[in-house]
C-alpha cells in the first residue's frame, strides 16, 4: 500500500516568528452555541460551535466555574469532562485562543446537574431499535431514533459518524439536528444509549444519507453503494462509480480516517458501473477498520466520500 504522509505549512518557516504573531492583538470571538449534557453521575459532555475560518483560532479552553479543566485543538468542538460529583450542579464556559495567544471572552455559561449515583451497574442499555437520518440542507441533517431501555435508566444518547462520536443528546430526546456537514457527501450515522454508570449500548442500526450539493455544484460525486467484506488475508471492496461525465479510473481509499492508498484502473479495465477491488492485508485478525473512498473527478479534484463501512479483519 502507498501511504500518504501529511503535509504541514509553517508560518515560522516562511516569515519568522515575529511576523506571525507580533502584530496580532485582536482576540477571537467568544464561542457560540455552548451546550452541556450530563452523560453519567460523574461526567458532562460539553459542546460548542466551531469558530469561523477567518478567526484564526488554534484551540479552545473549557472552564468549570472559572477553573480551566480542558484544553483542546481547533478541530475539536466537544469534550467529556470527567471526575465530577454525583447529583451536583456545574457551570461551564468555553474560550477560543489564536496563534498569538489572544483569548476570547468566555461564551455564555451553561449549567447542568449530574444525576445521583446508582448502585454498581454493569448492565449496558439496549441499542436503539431504529435509527433514521435525512438531510435538511447541504450542510445539515436530522438524525432520529426510537428509545432504548436500561435497568437503571438511559441518561444520554450518543450520535456517531464513521465510528466517531459527534453529538450527545439528553435521555428524553428522540432526534437531534446536526450542522457543519459537507455538501454532496455520504454519511453513515449510528446511535448508542448510555446510562448513569457510563455503560454504552451496542450501535443501533446504521442510517445512511447524502447531503445535497450546493446550487451549481453539479452531480453527486460520491461513489454509491460502497461495501467492504473481510476474508482471510484480504478485503474486497465494491461500489458504483459516480456519474461525472466520463469513466473514473482513480479512487483514494481511507482507513480509520487516513488516506492509505490510491486505487487505479488501467485502460480497458475502468469500471463504468459497479466496481470491485481486492485489497491484500497483513494486519492481524481482529483489527477493526473503518473504510471509505472517493473518486478523482475530471477537473483533477477529489469528489465526495462514499458512506463509511466498519469491518473486522479475519485470519
Amino acid at each position: 500500500m502507498r501511504r500518504t504522509a501529511p503535509t504541514f505549512v509553517l508560518c515560522l518557516a516562511l516569515t519568522g516568528a515575529a511576523a506571525c504573531t507580533a502584530s496580532d492583538t485582536t482576540p477571537p470571538s467568544a464561542p457560540a452555541g455552548v451546550t452541556a449534557q450530563a452523560g453519567s453521575a460523574t461526567s458532562v459532555h460539553v459542546m460548542w460551535e466551531a469558530a469561523a475560518e477567518g478567526e484564526g483560532v488554534t484551540g479552545y479552553q473549557v472552564f468549570e466555574d472559572g477553573r480551566l479543566v480542558r484544553e483542546l485543538p481547533a478541530d475539536k468542538t466537544m469534550v467529556d469532562v470527567t471526575g465530577l460529583g454525583p447529583g451536583t450542579g456545574y457551570s461551564f464556559t468555553v474560550r477560543a485562543r489564536d496563534a498569538a495567544g489572544n483569548r476570547s471572552a468566555p461564551g455564555s455559561p451553561v449549567r447542568v446537574t449530574t444525576p445521583a449515583a446508582k448502585a454498581e451497574d454493569r448492565q449496558a442499555p439496549t441499542a436503539p431499535p431504529s435509527v433514521t437520518a435525512r438531510a435538511t440542507g447541504p450542510r445539515s441533517a436530522l438524525v432520529s431514533w426510537t428509545p432504548a431501555s436500561d435497568d437503571t435508566g438511559v441518561t444520554a444518547y450518543d450520535v456517531y459518524q464513521g465510528g466517531v462520536r459527534i453529538h450527545t443528546a439528553g435521555p428524553g430526546a428522540g432526534e437531534t439536528a446536526l450542522t457543519g456537514l459537507q455538501p454532496d457527501t455520504a454519511y453513515t450515522f449510528t446511535v448508542r444509549a448510555r446510562d448513569g454508570s457510563d455503560n454504552s449500548s451496542p450501535d443501533g442500526p446504521a442510517a445512511d444519507m447524502t447531503t445535497p450539493p450546493d446550487p451549481g455544484t453539479g452531480p453527486d460525486t460520491a461513489p454509491a453503494g460502497f461495501t467492504a467484506t473481510a476474508s482471510p488475508g484480504a478485503v474486497t471492496l465494491g461500489w458504483t462509480a459516480p456519474d461525472t461525465g466520463r469513466a473514473t479510473s482513480e479512487y483514494e481509499l481511507y482507513v480509520n480516517g487516513r488516506a492509505i492508498t490510491v486505487i487505479q484502473f488501467g485502460m480497458g479495465a475502468i469500471p463504468s458501473g459497479r466496481a470491485e477491488y481486492r485489497l491484500t492485508v497483513t494486519e492481524p485478525a481482529g483489527t477493526v477498520w473503518a473504510m471509505k473512498l472517493r473518486a478523482r473527478l475530471p477537473d483533477g479534484n477529489w469528489g465526495a466520500f462514499s458512506a463509511e463501512r466498519s469491518i473486522t479483519l479475519t485470519g
